[in-house]
């Protein structure tokens, strides 16, 4: 996938990327690679990230991660060493794909010392801010949203309505139980989008308790408030610090929250279940991989019964 060498600048300039976790549900794999960094076809989950918050229009990645797993930010470093080589031998199309993470945005490392939830990992970097940035983006590792650019619908969205938005996805009600589940009404928006303003949010409800099937996916678009939020809020199960808990102070003194309902679709790369379908989604769609692949699911499904 190729940037647009004239990305939209909107006023969103710093987008968060919380990546302080183990990745235990990739283990063994993950003992030496992290999470972030196994590839959907040739290209790292967290260079995906980087592509979107890049498309964005933002300049800074501020990516959270544990005192040793600074892997995650050398991927963004560049590599002489190999760019020469690939360069002596005419390996153009490698050469570029090596330089590209380096080429797409600043990255800037947020130490989260202890794993204290993903509230806690969201308020450290307010020390990363500039004085004037009112507004941030998270964008969660662990889910591709696609097509790229919803955040910049959510700018759109908070432009008209003001406040906090987050990207919503629309599920069975059988599977509501997964998420966290938003308690919604209608909005007073006048815009190409289905926007709905959040009353509240109930974390993995019972099927009977659900309050809508329109669930949290991995993209905030939070008013500056949140950090003052997170640090009025208390520790939950675990002694952890929950970003949930946060936005729901902000409801219940007023300021306004609303979900955009996204109409692509989410693939959750936190998970082998979800990092497999990904894969085979980006490399069906792949130039080079794409048709061979088509042949192979063909013949592989036959095999299985399929």
């Amino acid at each position: 996938m190729t940037l647009p060498q004239d990305a939209p600048a909107h006023a969103v300039k710093t987008v968060i990327v919380p990546a302080a976790g183990m990745g235990t549900r990739f283990l063994p794999a993950t003992k030496t690679v992290p999470k972030e960094l196994l590839p959907v076809v040739d290209t790292p989950g967290i260079e995906l990230i980087a592509e979107e918050a890049a498309h964005l229009g933002a300049t800074r990645l501020a990516v959270i991660t544990a005192p040793k797993k600074q892997e995650v930010l050398e991927h963004f470093k560049r590599f002489p060493e190999l760019e020469a080589t690939l360069e002596s031998r005419g390996k153009t199309e490698q050469l570029e794909k090596v330089r590209r993470a380096n080429q797409l945005i600043q990255p800037v490392s947020v130490v989260q010392e202890e794993p204290l939830g993903l509230g806690h990992a969201v308020s450290l970097a307010e020390s990363v801010l500039d004085d004037d940035e009112d507004v941030v983006a998270i964008m969660l590792p662990d889910d591709l949203v696609l097509p790229m650019g919803v955040v910049e619908k959510m700018v759109e969205v908070r432009e008209q309505l003001g406040g906090s938005v987050l990207c919503a996805v629309e599920v069975p009600e059988d599977e509501v139980y997964n998420y966290g589940v938003f308690e919604i009404e209608d909005a007073d928006y006048d815009g190409p989008y289905t926007v709905k303003k959040v009353k509240g949010m109930v974390e993995k409800p019972s099927v009977e308790d659900a309050p809508s099937n329109f669930v949290a996916t991995g993209r905030y678009l939070l008013d500056r408030k949140i950090f003052d939020a997170l640090r009025r809020i208390t520790p939950g199960a675990g002694g952890e610090l929950q970003l949930t808990d946060a936005i729901d102070l902000l409801i219940d003194e007023g300021h306004p929250v609303h979900i955009l309902v996204h109409d692509g679709k989410r693939h959750d790369l936190g998970n082998p279940g979800g990092y497999i379908p990904a894969v085979v989604d980006f490399g069906l769609s792949h130039p080079v991989y794409g048709k061979h692949l088509k042949r192979a699911l063909r013949q592989i499904l036959e095999e299985h019964g399929a």
